[in-house]
Order: structure tokens, then C-alpha cells, then sequence
């Protein structure tokens, strides 16, 4: 049946032209898709090819509503993902053979893309005035901090830009994570600290060794294969109460830059991991596990608790487990406010949008209609688009109430988690520039997850109950919100494009090394403190001082360039 209302649909679509009957001067206001006459009317769609550097599920190429969007803008790109290669080899590959997709995302390889004359410089395109979506996404201080050394902005953050009021359920970030049958257990216990988090864990595994099938369970994972590292290596910023700046702590008492890897916090966080691998609490396979292993495993619902980004296993993993009925089993995971001691104020979650300076949506210099590749970006920020983009089809994917506010029947949630229905209906263009927030209709979150009574009613029983005894109706309220970061938020934007042109940047990429090098020694090491001791000499060798000394100028640099802002 839904495959017959998508196809009259797509017939009503090529009949009556792109977005039939949409009005110039939608509510709230945001430029229609429509409005300049890039429709595909004539019948002919603009096909333009991306790449982006990270891995992800790829869509049919007849998905349904990539064609209804292609339809309405009159274009369409054919996405490819990061497979088989780390993305520094993929954007290496790229610039060593001179020929480039239409759209390029290269992640930490932006500022090399930009270096080797790959990109092409969007200052004209945007002063134009034909872009007014695209114009909007940021403010003249936000679009200021995009420009490279040459003075010209080459790249469109993608991601976490906030229209409107902001609507956030979902915790998108980083977290110790734990499954919800583990803290009911324990009679949804307080959890504050990091070793009442282990004792939990060793308490749940002392009970329970298997799953009811026989799987083994695995206490505690970690992934650390190239780039999400950080799943490792980064917590002791969080622990210490400070927000995620990535590379560097930011002490807003002295506005000065400290490097969280050196700290008590850190040793003591390093020796607990220590302590918790040498009782088989954490997974033997953690080092040498590939992000797909990662995935299988908590995708079986046999790992109690890791750490990290909601959003690096939420849509893969959390579907599986959904998928497998094992939401109703307790397998879902929910952040804990973990801090090295009790009575800290945590920022796992801040509120307020980032502007992720350092990477972002680029277009090359193949591509040969930039114009063309613009107005479908444009469009894609269109209020209508955007909600095919996220909610989806009307009475498909989502219904409309007589209020106005969008909601899921059940069925529709279900078809959510559902991989290959996904592939062939759903399109997001998860990697172009999107809106979180308010819809410019004032009443509808631009996305599901962020839309108050539809991500509650959408959840599993054991989930409410969990939340319900912790007294929230929210991931996001499980930890607690902190008022947005100051000016300067985040480092890890001036860090991710540092290279080995400064000494800042030889000493960053050394000090990477050493860390996948030496931190699973150091989790692994017989002689904790000899092991710890071996790592420091290693890590200090890598001048660290001069790292940390261009951060520091980085970081006043921003704030007095907030400062004239301000005045």
C-alpha cells in the first residue's frame, strides 16, 4: 500500500510540475524550493555526485523520496561513503588524482582539499542574494569565522545550526553509556561517579555472565579504531567537569588553556580502565576491534555500557536492537552525568548550536554548474524540503493533527528502524546542510527525535519506566543542561586543522600518534604505573608545550574577535 501512495505521489508530482501549489512566503519565512523556477518541470533533473568522508548507510538508487525531492528542486546527487580506507587515504586518493566530486565533505582533510586548489570559494555566490537560505544559516560573525587564510569561505558547516526555539531530547553527544536493564537491577540507583558507573556494571556481569540466548556479555567495550579514538581518550575533560572542546580544556577561571591529558583526573581515569581489564570487565577486544565489530557487538545487546557519540551508534546499533525486540529487554542505552567526583556540575550537554569551523560542505572545482549545485543546497533548507528530509511523507511517514502538530502512529516508528525500508524510502541527505530546532511553522520540531511528545510516545515501555524513575521524560534530562560555552567554543575546530606546517601542529600529530600507540598499553600494562611512566616520557617528548602554546593564542584570538562583536 505505501508503495502505491509514494508512486501516485511521484505521478502527481511530474504532472503538476515542482511543488505544486506551494505559496511564496511560507510561514516563518525561508525561501521555497520552488521560488526561482528550479523545478524539473521540463522533465529534466540535475544529477550531481558527493563524497563524504565517513561511513554511512547508502541509499536505493530509486529511493522514493530522493526522487519526490529531485522532483521538486529539479536536482539529485548521488552520495558515496567512506569505505575501505581511513579518510586521510580517501582524501589523499582524491587530491593525488585531481579529479573531484561535485560535493565534497573531506573531514580533518578540509584545509589539505583547500590547500591543494580543490575547493571553490562561495564569497560571490553568497553576496549574490540567490541563495537566501543558505545566506541565513549563519549570522556575518559565524560566516567571518569560516574564512581560510586567504581571506574567502570555502566550506558550509553542516550541523548542529539551531532555527528558532531550541527543541533537544536526544543527548547527540558524547556520554557514559549503560542499558537500562542494569540500572533497574540496582533499583535505578544515583549514579555521580565513575566508579559507582564500574560498580554497576561488575555488579549486573557478577549476576548475570550471558544473555538469555547464551551470548556472552560484554561489561564494557571501547572503540578506538582510527578517528574515534576518543572513545578512549577524551573523557577526562568531561570528568573534570568541562564541556567538550576536544583537544584542550579551557580553564574559564583564568581563560587559559590546559591540557587534559597530563592531569590527576586523567591518571585516575587511565588506572580505573587499568583495574576494571585486568578483572574482565573490559572487552579484551577493545584495541583491536574495526567500527563494524563495534557495531555487530552492540547491536547483539550483550555490551552493558562505553563510551561514546550518541550519534556514532544510535542509528545503527539502537535500530538493530529495536529491530530485535531488544528494547523490551532492557538492552537501550541511557547517558549518565559521570563526573571523577561526586557534587561536580558536568557538562556532557550544553545547550546552543556550533559552528564546526573547521570542515564542512565544500564544492570543487569540478564540479562544472556551481550555481545549479547551490540552489539544490538552497532548497534543501526549504521548509518543505526539510520536512521530507526528516519526517518524511505525509500520512507515510508521519500524520498531521487538526493542531497542526506532527506526530508517528506506531507502525510508522517501526518502519524507522527498519533497514531496508530506509534504503529505499527514506532520504535525509544526512551530510548536506540541515536545521535543528524550531520549524518555521512555530509549533513542530524541525526533526522527530526533537519533537517533544512524539519522542516520548515513541518510546519503548522499559525506557519510560527507567526515565520515569529517574524522574525525566529525556536523554538530555538524565544529564542536565549547561547554558552554552563561551565565544571561544569549540578548541577542537582550530586543532582538527592543524598541520605539520607549525610546530603546534608536528607536536598535535605526534601526540596523537603516541596516544593510539601507548593508552591501550597503558590500559593493558601489567605495572600500571611503569606503564604510565613509559607513555609520559613518550608523550612529553612530543613537545607538547608547543601545542598547547598555539592553542593559547587560538583561544585569545577568538575572544577578541567576539569582543568587537560585542562592541
Amino acid at each position: 500500500m505505501k508503495k502505491r501512495v509514494i508512486s501516485m505521489l511521484l505521478a502527481t508530482l511530474m504532472v503538476g510540475g515542482a511543488l505544486a501549489g506551494c505559496s511564496k512566503g511560507n510561514a516563518g519565512g525561508g525561501a521555497t524550493a520552488s521560488e526561482d523556477g528550479g523545478s524539473a518541470s521540463d522533465g529534466k533533473v540535475k544529477e550531481f555526485t558527493a563524497f563524504f568522508s565517513v561511513p554511512h548507510a547508502e541509499i536505493n538508487d530509486d529511493n522514493e523520496i530522493q526522487q519526490i525531492i529531485a522532483e521538486k528542486t529539479g536536482a539529485k546527487v548521488k552520495e558515496t561513503w567512506l569505505t575501505g580506507q581511513t579518510a586521510e587515504e580517501a582524501v589523499g586518493t582524491l587530491i593525488a588524482g585531481g579529479e573531484y566530486p561535485d560535493f565534497v565533505d573531506a573531514g580533518d582533510g578540509s584545509v589539505q582539499m583547500y590547500e591543494a586548489g580543490a575547493l571553490v570559494a562561495l564569497d560571490d555566490y553568497l553576496d549574490s542574494g540567490n541563495y537566501p537560505n543558505i545566506k541565513e544559516f549563519f549570522t556575518d560573525q559565524e560566516w567571518d569565522s569560516l574564512r581560510q587564510s586567504d581571506g574567502k569561505i570555502y566550506w558550509i558547516p553542516q550541523f548542529s545550526n539551531i532555527y528558532g526555539e531550541e527543541r533537544v531530547c536526544a543527548h547527540n553527544d558524547e556520554a557514559f553509556w549503560i542499558q537500562t536493564r542494569v540500572l533497574e537491577e540496582a533499583g535505578y540507583p544515583k549514579v555521580e561517579t565513575m566508579d559507582e558507573y564500574f560498580d554497576l556494571i561488575e555488579g549486573y556481569y557478577e549476576k548475570h555472565p550471558t544473555m538469555e540466548d547464551g551470548t556472552p556479555i560484554i561489561p564494557y567495550t571501547i572503540l578506538c579504531e582510527d578517528w574515534r579514538y576518543f572513545c578512549l581518550e577524551n573523557a577526562p575533560q568531561f570528568l573534570d567537569g568541562y564541556p567538550n572542546d576536544g583537544s584542550v580544556i579551557v580553564d574559564t577561571n583564568t581563560m587559559k588553556i590546559v591540557d587534559y591529558n597530563t592531569t590527576e583526573t586523567a591518571v585516575k581515569y587511565f588506572k580505573k580502565l587499568n583495574e576494571e581489564y585486568k578483572k574482565g570487565i573490559v572487552d579484551k577486544e577493545s584495541f583491536t576491534q574495526t567500527y563494524d565489530e563495534y557495531i555487530a557487538k552492540l547491536s547483539t545487546g550483550c555490551v552493558l555500557g562505553m563510551i561514546d557519540q550518541w550519534w556514532d551508534f544510535a542509528y545503527t546499533a539502537g535500530d538493530a536492537l529495536k529491530a530485535a525486540g531488544l528494547d523490551k529487554k532492557g538492552c537501550q542505552y541511557v547517558p549518565l552525568p559521570i563526573t571523577i567526583e561526586k557534587g561536580m556540575k558536568n557538562q556532557w550537554h550544553n545547550s546552543g548550536g556550533i559552528v564546526h569551523t573547521s570542515s564542512g560542505l565544500a564544492i570543487t572545482t569540478s564540479c562544472k554548474d556551481v550555481e545549479g549545485a547551490l540552489k539544490f543546497v538552497d532548497d534543501l533548507l526549504s521548509q518543505e524540503i526539510m520536512d521530507l528530509r526528516f519526517w518524511g511523507v505525509k500520512d507515510v511517514d508521519y500524520q498531521v493533527g487538526d493542531d497542526g502538530m506532527y506526530s508517528k502512529t506506531q507502525e510508522m516508528r517501526d518502519n524507522d528502524a527498519d533497514t531496508a525500508y530506509k534504503a529505499s524510502h527514506k532520504c535525509e541527505y544526512a551530510y548536506f546542510p540541515q536545521w535543528e530546532g524550531t520549524s518555521r511553522d512555530g509549533k513542530n520540531a524541525m526533526k522527530p527525535e526533537q519533537q517533544e511528545t512524539e519522542f516520548y510516545d515513541g518510546l519503548s515501555d522499559d525506557l519510560k519506566k527507567c526515565f520515569s524513575a529517574y524522574g525525566v521524560k529525556t536523554y538530555v534530562e538524565m544529564l542536565g543542561t549547561t547554558p552554552a560555552p563561551g565565544p571561544w567554543y569549540p578548541m577542537y575546530t582550530f586543532s582538527q586543522t592543524m598541520t605539520t606546517a607549525t610546530p603546534g601542529g608536528t607536536a598535535w600529530r605526534s601526540m596523537e600518534d603516541c596516544k593510539h600507540q601507548y593508552l591501550p598499553k597503558v590500559v593493558m600494562a601489567d605495572d600500571f604505573d611503569a606503564g604510565w611512566k613509559e607513555y609520559m616520557d613518550a608523550y612529553n617528548a612530543c613537545k607538547p608545550e608547543d601545542f598547547l602554546s598555539e592553542m593559547q593564542t587560538e583561544l585569545d584570538r577568538r575572544l577578541a574577535e567576539a569582543a568587537k562583536y560585542e562592541n
